[in-house]
């Protein structure tokens, strides 16, 4: 029991220092191509280098990092076309998982998609973005279980853990916590309804980036580089 608890205490604290990392990267304290150095990081976060080696492994998944063989991990940020395309699959993928979960969801999930949206709602509450970001998470990742397509489930999960960190500092913009809240309250409602286009819909709305939408989150990374 005290090694599942040890392990899970080392986990979290991976979490944290992935978190911070991203926050370090986008602040400019690291540029495209620059190396993170273990040790160095390491001794930032007074850590064991375990931990910081796991949480260079998050960031990889993400794609926020690169890592080549017998060279380290190098921060690889995406230019604004690549993180365009990006979002534009996520948003489809997203919409299609909303339209077979509109279809096939449980009580018990919709149960769990109405406590994440009371969770976001504290979250705004108290100005806390990251809180947000985590519920948010989960709503999400529950749809796509939903869909009851696997397949569907893993590359949704694979492409939303890759455009987290983007996902993560879009909340920081003023008024995208409400405005995210709004949609989230739009989706839930045409899934308990079995509303198949408007769940897409809903969904490819929330998470497409095209337009004011794109040049928002461009100006979200800029500012958070100042």
């Amino acid at each position: 029991m005290a090694i599942v608890i040890l392990k899970n205490m080392e986990r979290r604290r991976a979490d944290i220092i992935a978190d911070e990392i991203e926050n370090l990267i986008f602040a400019g304290q690291y540029s495209d191509g620059d190396r993170l150095d273990e040790i160095k990081l390491a001794d930032r976060f007074g850590v064991s280098r375990t931990p910081i080696r796991e949480a260079l492994q998050k960031l990889v998944v993400s794609g926020l990092v690169a890592q080549i063989p017998r060279r380290g991990v190098f921060v690889r940020q995406p230019g604004p076309i690549e993180l365009l395309e990006m979002f534009e699959v996520m948003a489809g993928l997203e919409a299609m998982c909303g339209r077979l979960a509109a279809q096939r969801i449980s009580d018990k999930a919709l149960a769990a998609l109405n406590d994440a949206n009371h969770r976001c709602s504290n979250a705004i509450k108290n100005g806390d973005s990251d809180a947000y970001y985590l519920e948010n998470e989960r709503f999400h990742k529950i749809i796509y279980a939903q869909s009851g397509n696997a397949f569907l489930e893993q590359e949704a999960c694979k492409l939303h853990d890759r455009l987290r960190p983007y996902r993560r500092v879009q909340l920081r913009l003023r008024g995208r916590m409400d405005q995210s809240m709004r949609e989230h309250e739009e989706i839930v409602k045409a899934l308990e309804n079995a509303e198949t286009t408007k769940a897409g819909s809903a969904l490819l709305k929330h998470v497409a980036v095209q337009g004011e939408k794109f040049h928002n989150l461009i100006a979200s990374l800029k500012m958070a580089a100042e």
